[in-house]
């Protein structure tokens, strides 16, 4: 006798993910800002200085219009007091408030520091990457440009420069800050542009007629763009100090204008006898270089998935209870008696499966 089978056919199409119906794996959902941002949040350390940089930010900008006092306004009756609840943080030898001349001060930190980063970053990233790209003269007289700023002391001679520039804008400033601050950058984008141009995506666009230019904004930097994230934050830091250090020693900002290094330089001569007017001020320098330090480590462990700040954490296997030793005692018997009973069971059980199967 013949069994008849049902005529086969084919299961109804399920639903498609969302990801899945333009042609794309679901997991391409999850994109890589999102992976970076979740790594970076795995991290206390970065966390907190990211909060700590906004905290600054927030102080500086939004600090002088919790306080009556303006930096340039002088009170006759508070020569160097302490600090009381008129005056939060005291005042200057010549009255003035030193909250509010702090956090004049502080602006202008960051911002100089902002500005340094991106332009010294951005210089980096061109000079390295055209002269490997191009090659030939371009690599060379670009390099030998790159070797002498090297050599060249660069604080004696934004020193030197600096008088040239008084009485103007202090972006002359940010420009000679981020002039001598590329260099060194610049030639890791210049090896590491060597191994990019040779790949197969960069020889495809030439292939095509793309514009040199158009590749290296394109392509090949963009390869790069973790390495040149964490240069550029970390030359806000060092951009903070060198602009503080240099004002300190007036070859900075020029008054009217403050900046953290010129409130410290001003009050220098009497930090040891009222040190709050030193303390405040170089707190807040070494807030912003520890803040930045803090983000430029997470910012390294989130865009290298190797790194182990980076990995996510295996979850914890739960511990199986431990059993006492009554229960212990209590349990082989009845483990025992079970597989006693399954032995006993075997042969009924198998021949009650042969007699079905006649």
């Amino acid at each position: 006798m013949s069994v008849q089978l049902p005529p086969a056919t084919e299961p109804a199409p399920g639903p498609v993910p969302t990801g899945e119906a333009d042609g794309r794996p679901a997991q391409a959902r999850t994109s890589r800002l999102r992976l970076t941002v979740r790594r970076f949040a795995r991290n206390r350390l970065a966390l907190f200085g990211l909060f700590l940089l906004v905290l600054l930010f927030l102080g500086a900008y939004g600090g002088p219009f919790l306080t009556k006092w303006d930096y340039q306004q002088h009170d006759y009756m508070n020569f160097l007091s302490s600090p009381a609840g008129d005056h939060w943080w005291g005042t200057t030898q010549g009255g003035v408030d030193l909250f509010s001349l702090t956090m004049r001060g502080l602006q202008k930190s960051l911002i100089i520091g902002l500005l340094v980063g991106v332009l010294s970053t951005f210089l980096s990233a061109t000079v390295g990457a055209f002269a490997a790209y191009f090659g030939g003269w371009t690599d060379r007289v670009l390099m030998w440009i790159v070797d002498l700023l090297l050599v060249m002391p660069s604080f004696l001679i934004i020193a030197v420069l600096s008088p040239a520039f008084r009485g103007s804008t202090w972006l002359a400033f940010v420009l000679l800050l981020g002039a001598f601050s590329w260099m060194v950058t610049g030639r890791v984008v210049r090896s590491m542009t060597f191994t990019l141009k040779d790949r197969e995506f960069v020889k495809a666009a030439k292939y095509m007629g793309v514009p040199a230019p158009v590749i290296i904004f394109r392509h090949i930097l963009p390869s790069m763009a973790s390495m040149l994230i964490i240069d550029m934050v970390i030359q806000v830091g060092a951009a903070v100090i060198g602009e503080s250090s240099l004002s300190y020693f007036g070859f900075g900002v020029q008054a009217p204008d403050v900046s953290l290094g010129t409130v410290i330089a001003d009050n220098t001569t009497n930090a040891t006898t009222y040190p709050w007017l030193f303390f405040f001020p170089a707190g807040c320098l070494v807030l912003i270089g520890v803040s930045i330090s803090f983000i430029g480590d997470g910012l390294r462990d989130a865009l290298d998935p190797n790194a182990s700040g980076a990995k996510a954490r295996s979850p914890r296997k739960k511990k199986q209870p431990k059993l006492g030793r009554a229960a212990a005692a209590t349990a082989v018997p009845a483990q025992a008696t079970a597989a006693a009973d399954g032995r006993s069971a075997g042969p009924e059980h198998s021949a009650g499966s042969q007699g079905a199967a006649s």
